[in-house]
């Protein structure tokens, strides 16, 4: 088997070490014997939807969100008919806003791709903390890093999953990202992968399927290490949780 994996605006979009996120899919990929190439497209270059087992597009500054997605306005229907055809997406901050209809920054609106009729506001308070979101996709917590000013707003779509420690899509601390098909859109950096090795095995799982049909299941991997770095995060912030509401209540 083989995964084409296509990488949008590396160049532009590469915020917080996201392009770890890479390397855990090669990786990944690559303990089970599967072979998986890498196409970079560059700021000018087309994006060819036809190549593509899966699409990673990751994070930037406004600015350079700006420039992407005038970029990717071209490509505007071979996208939307990529998703709506089931092809497995990953878009992280940055490329989670420009999924939806617009991102209203300070100073401006940032048409998106319409890819999902979703919305993100700009806000002045930076969001700026660890976050723990439980799942339902996943039988262990996702963890990571958030670090974003906007504001995204799903709708009646499918949140990735439910903030145990965080602050999440609106900062009120209820939901984080999006699941529609075969699409995950979330703030979480880190990079987000190799924390969670759940969350990679079902983006290949789901790209894998696309490709050579549902009977395709992936090798158990002895993910030990990472399960214990997973587990050492949610404790040290469930403990932080606790001791916050144990002074509120004292306060109270």
């Amino acid at each position: 088997m083989k995964l084409n994996l296509v990488h949008l605006y590396p160049d532009l979009l590469n915020l917080y070490g996201d392009r770890g996120n890479i390397m855990c899919i090669k990786k990944r990929l690559e303990w089970r014997g599967i072979e998986c190439e890498v196409k970079e497209v560059l700021h000018g270059e087309y994006v060819n939807t036809d190549e593509a087992d899966l699409i990673f597009l990751g994070g930037g500054s406004d600015r350079e969100q700006e420039i992407v997605c005038e970029e990717l306005k071209k490509n505007k229907k071979a996208l939307i008919d990529y998703v709506e055809n089931d092809g497995a997406m990953l878009a992280i901050c940055g490329g989670y806003q420009l999924l939806g209809n617009y991102y209203q920054t300070k100073d401006k609106k940032i048409e998106g791709l319409g890819i999902l009729d979703i919305y993100t506001q700009w806000e002045e308070e930076r969001l700026v903390r660890n976050i723990i979101v439980n799942s339902d996709l996943f039988e262990t917590p996702v963890v990571g890093y958030e670090n974003h000013s906007g504001r995204t707003y799903i709708g009646s779509y499918k949140p990735l999953g439910k903030v145990f420690f965080g602050l999440g899509n609106t900062g009120r601390g209820d939901f984080e990202g999006v699941v529609y098909k075969n699409i995950i859109g979330t703030y979480i950096h880190g990079p987000l992968l190799p924390k969670n090795p759940q969350v990679c095995d079902y983006m290949l799982l789901k790209a894998l399927r696309k490709k050579y049909g549902e009977d395709v299941e992936l090798e158990k991997l002895d993910d030990e290490i990472e399960l214990m770095a997973n587990k050492c995060i949610v404790d040290r912030y469930s403990e932080e949780k606790n001791r916050v509401a144990e002074a509120i209540k004292r306060r109270i």
